[in-house]
This record gives C-alpha cells, sequence and structure tokens, in this order.
C-alpha cells in the first residue's frame, strides 16, 4: 500500500520554480532586446543569487537537497540503471537525476558567469555588471560564450524535460507533482528524511544575498 512521504521542502520547491520561469524570461528577453535587456541583467542576478543559495542548500540543507545524499558513486548509477535500486532508497533524485542537477548547476553558472562580464555589442548600457573588469576585447569574448553556450544550456534543458515525461508517461512515475506539493506516494517501509530548519534557510540566503551584493559593489 502506498504512503504519503514528504520529500521536498518549500525551500527547494520555490528554488526550482522560480529558476524554471527566470531562465524562460531570460530567453525571451535575450530574443525580443529593447529595453527588455536591462531586466535581463537583473533577472541574471536573480539567478546568480538562486545558484548560490543552491549551492548552499547542497551542503547543509534538507536530507533531499544535499549533494552527500544524492550524488552516487558509478556503481550505484550502474544499480539504479538495473532496477537494483528501489524509490525508498532514492526518495529525492535519482542517480540520473542527480547527475543532471549538476549538469544544469555547472551551465546555468557559466551561462551567468559569461554575461555578467559579457559587452554589449552596441552600447555599454546593457554590458554585464562585471565587465569594467574583463575590457572590451575580453568582454567580447564572454559574450560570444555566453550566446553561444545557451544552446548548450537549452540541449540540457530539453533532456530533462524529456526525461520527466518519459518518467511520467512509460514508467509511470510522476516527478512533476512532487515538486509541486512536496509529496510522494511511496510503497513500503518510509525512509526517515531530516528537513533543515530556519537558521539554515537564512544562512543560505544570507550568502547569496552576500554574493549578489559584492556584484553589484565591484560592478
Amino acid at each position: 500500500m502506498k504512503q504519503k512521504l514528504k520529500v521536498w521542502d518549500l525551500p527547494t520547491r520555490l528554488f526550482h520554480w522560480t529558476l524554471v520561469l527566470a531562465v524562460a524570461f531570460m530567453w525571451y528577453s535575450a530574443e525580443t532586446g529593447g529595453n527588455l535587456l536591462i531586466w535581463h541583467l537583473r533577472v541574471g542576478l536573480l539567478i546568480l543569487g538562486l545558484i548560490v543559495f543552491r549551492i548552499c542548500w547542497g551542503l547543509w540543507g534538507s536530507d533531499t537537497s544535499r549533494f552527500a545524499n544524492f550524488v552516487r558513486a558509478p556503481g550505484q548509477i550502474v544499480r539504479y540503471l538495473k532496477g537494483e535500486i528501489s524509490e525508498n532508497e532514492q526518495p529525492g533524485h535519482n542517480p540520473l537525476g542527480a547527475l543532471m542537477v549538476l549538469a544544469l548547476l555547472a551551465a546555468l553558472l557559466f551561462q551567468v558567469t559569461t554575461g555578467l562580464f559579457a559587452n554589449d555589442e552596441n552600447t555599454f548600457t546593457n554590458s554585464g555588471y562585471l565587465n569594467s573588469l574583463a575590457g572590451d576585447d575580453l568582454g567580447g569574448t564572454f559574450r560570444t560564450l555566453h550566446v553561444t553556450f545557451f544552446n548548450v544550456l537549452l540541449g540540457l534543458i530539453g533532456i530533462h524535460v524529456a526525461t520527466i515525461f518519459i518518467y511520467k508517461f512509460l514508467k509511470k512515475h510522476d516527478l512533476i507533482k512532487p515538486m509541486i506539493t512536496g509529496y510522494k506516494s511511496i510503497e513500503g517501509k518510509l525512509p526517515a528524511l531530516a528537513f533543515a530548519g530556519g537558521g539554515k534557510l537564512a544562512a543560505a540566503l544570507a550568502v547569496a544575498a552576500a554574493v549578489v551584493a559584492c556584484v553589484l559593489f565591484i560592478g
């Protein structure tokens, strides 16, 4: 008999959906241009803050959000592919999902970093906050990387979304609803999960805010 188990805390869910909306806006604003480019820069800072928060939360947050609890060794990835790891052993991210989390975080961090140092080919108004540290030539290189690498990021997002639908419709395993409600229905003995409190949340938010503030101060 299946029982409900809380697997995702509110901070993780808010991070996830805020990031989804922010990345969608970044794509739209880059394609549209004009006055939206100012907001492209500002939302880029938001994404930087979200990434820093997620890294902190992956270090000292709730059990299902901690990297140490869901990033698996190669042997366990093989076990998962063979179907030898039950859902109770992986209530949060499965071993393959963990690799995608790391890939997306790394890709987003690279995208944001190149954007911070990139210059605007037409005007300095829309150059990245840290472009003054890079100069014109290096800033142009960062801009090229920023524009080009976005296709890689889109590819990763496409694989991520496709995998979610494969799990939902072929494996009958819904990954979307738990990220909305926080709960999964799991059979058998439920694993004991610990969720981080307000102090750890405040610390993660403080670090994220400090990093964004440093970028604004330097820029």
